[in-house]
C-alpha cells in the first residue's frame, strides 16, 4: 500500500465513530420573519410558509419552514455581544477565527489543504414549525475511501447528522460526503 492511502488508515478504522456526540446549540428560534426572507427571492408561493391559519388548517401546528431551509436553521451563532472580533487581521482576504460551518476534524486525520462537498442527501420526517430551535445532533462518519483525482490524492468521506428540536424530536437525517485532498505537487 502506498504511504498516502496508509496515512488515511486511521480515518478508515474510525467508520462508526461519532465525531460530535453533542447537540450544536441553535443562534435563534425559528421566526416567521426568517422563514419570510428565506422563501421571498425563490418567490416560493406557498401560504404554508406565511399564513399560519392555513398551515393550521393542514394540520401544522404554525407556519413552517420549507424543507430546503433545515440546515440553515441549525447553523450555531458565529459571533455574540462581548467577544473580541471575529476577523484576526483587516486584511481583504482575512479568515474568521472560528466558522460554523467549517468542519473541524481529529488529530487522527492525516493532513490535507483542500476539501470540497461532493453530495448531500436527506431523508426528511418532518418540516420545522415558526417558533421551534432545532439542532445538528452527532456527526457518523459512515465511510472513508482514500483516492487519488485529478486534483490530488486524499479520501472521500460520508458523514451522517440528524436534525433535532432542543426537545430532541427528529426533523431529519442528513449524509454529506466530501473529499479531503492534498492537491498534486503540494507535500510529499
Amino acid at each position: 500500500m502506498e504511504d498516502w492511502k496508509r496515512a488515511w488508515q486511521s480515518v478508515v478504522d474510525a467508520v462508526g465513530m461519532d465525531f460530535d456526540s453533542r447537540s450544536s446549540a441553535p443562534a435563534d428560534a425559528v421566526e416567521v420573519g426568517a422563514i419570510r426572507r428565506y422563501v421571498e427571492p425563490i418567490e416560493l408561493d406557498c401560504a404554508l410558509h406565511y399564513d399560519r391559519a392555513v398551515a393550521c388548517a393542514y394540520g401544522y401546528a404554525d407556519v413552517i419552514a420549507p424543507y430546503t431551509a433545515s440546515s440553515t436553521f441549525t447553523i450555531p451563532p458565529m459571533w455574540q455581544p462581548g467577544q473580541e472580533t471575529l476577523f484576526p487581521t483587516a486584511d481583504r482576504d482575512a479568515q474568521p477565527i472560528k466558522s460554523a460551518v467549517k468542519p473541524a476534524f481529529p488529530d487522527f486525520f492525516p493532513p490535507f489543504t483542500g476539501y470540497f462537498a461532493t453530495d448531500i442527501d436527506v431523508d426528511f420526517v418532518r418540516p420545522i414549525h415558526a417558533g421551534e430551535r432545532v439542532v445538528r445532533r452527532g456527526n457518523t462518519l459512515l465511510s472513508c475511501e482514500p483516492k487519488e483525482t485529478r486534483v490530488g490524492r486524499g479520501a472521500f468521506l460520508k458523514f451522517e447528522t440528524e436534525i433535532v428540536t432542543d426537545g430532541g424530536e427528529l426533523i431529519s437525517k442528513m449524509r454529506t460526503g466530501m473529499f479531503l485532498y492534498t492537491p498534486h505537487g503540494e507535500g510529499a
